[in-house]
């Protein structure tokens, strides 16, 4: 199963610059997805994050890995246009190794929960083969505008 950008936006709302993940790989509905989110100088964050000494924030990881699980998440949700996934925890987050451009983050959610309208999920995000960063997050479905 492969998704691009236009398909990914279809199912989130998230937009540039703050829409941080390119293509869907993988999928299987509520165990596992894989994402792909490349990495690119024309960051907005590069600006300031560090000047000369360029590093993809580790937050902005995590909600790379957050907006794959929502896709995950959303996908199987029939009125899915209106609601929305909320990013409600984090536990277990570890940075393992810096990101900088160049570098194409392959992230890997699994499900380790889910109920109708909230979730817990790992994830995993790697460039190559190495694992840079993971996380547990924890997320709930809510009603647009609530």
């Amino acid at each position: 199963m492969f998704m691009d950008v236009v398909e990914i936006q279809q199912i989130i709302p998230h937009r540039y610059p703050f829409l941080l993940v390119d293509s869907i790989l993988e999928l299987e509905p509520a165990k596992r997805i894989v994402g792909i989110k490349n990495v690119t100088f024309n960051e907005p964050f590069f600006a300031g994050h560090f000047p000369g000494s360029p590093v993809m924030p580790g937050v902005l990881i995590v909600e790379s890995m957050a907006q794959v699980a929502a896709v995950l998440v959303l996908r199987e949700v029939k009125d899915r246009g209106k609601k929305l996934v909320y990013f409600m925890g984090i536990d277990r987050a570890r940075f393992r190794q810096p990101v900088t451009p160049g570098d194409q983050l392959r992230i890997v959610i699994e499900v380790l929960m889910l109920r109708p309208r909230h979730g817990k999920l790992k994830g995993e995000a790697f460039v190559r083969d190495k694992l840079v960063a993971e996380a547990e997050i924890l997320s709930s479905i809510v009603d647009r505008g609530e």
